[in-house]
């Protein structure tokens, strides 16, 4: 995944200890970060109970936005699955009370069946 990716929306690995620090004072006694990707700065982690959007602002990034959504208010999601032409899979979550879906292109080598099934779990569970 190259920097063309990262400016395209795509999902690439985050470094564990990055996340860890990251997540200091943001997850509550018991929770854990159990899948995370990163689409050019910001990242997407799944908990047991949320999903965290991080988004990071600005120049700098010292402006941060975390975006927490619990699994009991996503309605519905979709996650398409890469072809043969179109090498990108696509996530889609529609969270009560927001029209539109939070989206998120997702580059090969993203776990796309892990990110379901966080999903389902959490959603569904």
């Amino acid at each position: 995944m190259g920097l063309l990716d990262g400016l395209l929306g795509h999902g690439t690995a985050v470094d564990a200890a990055t996340l860890a620090r990251r997540l200091d004072g943001i997850l509550i006694d018991g929770e854990t970060a159990r899948l995370a990707f990163r689409i050019i700065r910001d990242v997407f982690v799944f908990t047991e109970r949320r999903v965290i959007l991080i988004n990071v602002q600005g120049v700098t990034g010292s402006k941060v936005e975390f975006l927490s959504v619990p699994y009991r208010a996503i309605v519905r999601f979709s996650v398409e699955t890469a072809g043969t032409f179109d090498l990108d899979a696509e996530l889609k979550i529609w969270v009560s009370g927001m029209p539109q879906p939070i989206e998120r292109t997702l580059g090969k080598g993203t776990d796309v069946p892990g990110i379901q099934r966080a999903l389902a779990e959490g959603a569904l569970g």
